[in-house]
């Protein structure tokens, strides 16, 4: 069973196989019928759709970030309507480098289900190897039994950062492009910058021409001088966040936290600081 990564030759030999259940992420934040519309054209066979807003999210609020964590018995009814047990192996995947799929694969994690894995490449790697693609929207071969069983553990609430954001001991990293860390330019949000204090590793130093993951040992070398007695990850919403998550964890360093809200939380209030630069 895999738990991190899979590749695409893995998962076109498994195909068949009834214990895979596999789901397409695509999703863009400024365009939300995007990731559906590319589904509808062309999805690897078997594949649901899993949409962001929708599935993996529960509605934003005045004071929350833009994707709230779902209801975790509300996803897991959904997994089951899908045909996912506990003893199922998930296979997740976006267009490219896994940054909206990751979400997906922390999620089942939070619920405690070990055996999800983001597709290594994603799409592009699928094409590039010349597997099909299909228009066939999947059918369930039958109902799954998934039991959720939420570590709440894994993430933390925008009072916890607070309340730790100057700790010696902690470490904040911002998963975000550096451009938008540096409030040069912010595409998505209000405001542009950082949580003060905060280290800026973007998703894309994890993966490499290809767009696949690179070596566990080369981002175990990358992230290991960073982390701190605790280690705290966050981004615009949370989602692109859960890529350096799962980096760290191919990187043999474990699973760290989330900070769900993210920076689209923290400028909810203009009581908090707010930096700028690098």
């Amino acid at each position: 069973m895999y738990s991190n990564i899979v590749s695409t030759k893995e998962l076109f030999e498994q195909r068949t196989n009834p214990k895979w259940i596999v789901f397409d992420c695509r999703f863009n934040v400024t365009r939300p019928h995007w990731g559906a519309e590319q589904y509808r054209s062309g999805h690897i066979p078997g594949a649901f759709y899993c949409n962001l807003d929708n599935d993996l999210s529960s509605p934003p609020t005045p004071n929350s970030g833009r994707h709230p964590l779902p209801n975790p018995q509300d996803l897991a009814t959904k997994l089951a309507a899908w045909g996912v047990s506990n003893d199922s192996q998930v296979v997740v995947y976006d267009e490219s480098v896994g940054a909206v799929a990751a979400r997906m694969w922390w999620e089942l994690r939070w619920l405690g289900h070990t055996s999800v894995a983001v597709l290594d490449g994603g799409l592009v790697q699928w094409n590039e190897a010349g597997y099909p693609l299909t228009t066939e929207l999947p059918k369930v071969k039958a109902k799954g039994n998934f039991q959720p069983h939420p570590n709440n553990d894994l993430w933390v609430s925008v009072a916890e950062v607070e309340r730790i954001r100057e700790d010696d001991q902690t470490v904040l990293i911002d998963a975000r492009s550096r451009v938008r860390f540096s409030g040069e330019q912010e595409q998505v949000d209000a405001v542009g910058g950082h949580i003060p204090g905060a280290l800026n590793r973007p998703l894309t130093d994890n993966i490499d021409d290809n767009g696949c993951f690179l070596p566990a040992e080369q981002l175990r070398n990358y992230y290991q001088p960073l982390c701190g007695e605790r280690t705290i990850h966050y981004c615009g919403s949370g989602v692109t966040a859960c890529h350096n998550l799962l980096a760290m964890e191919l990187a043999g360093l474990g699973l760290q936290q989330l900070y769900v809200g993210s920076w689209s939380e923290w400028i909810r209030s203009a009581d908090r600081p707010i930096a700028k630069g690098d």
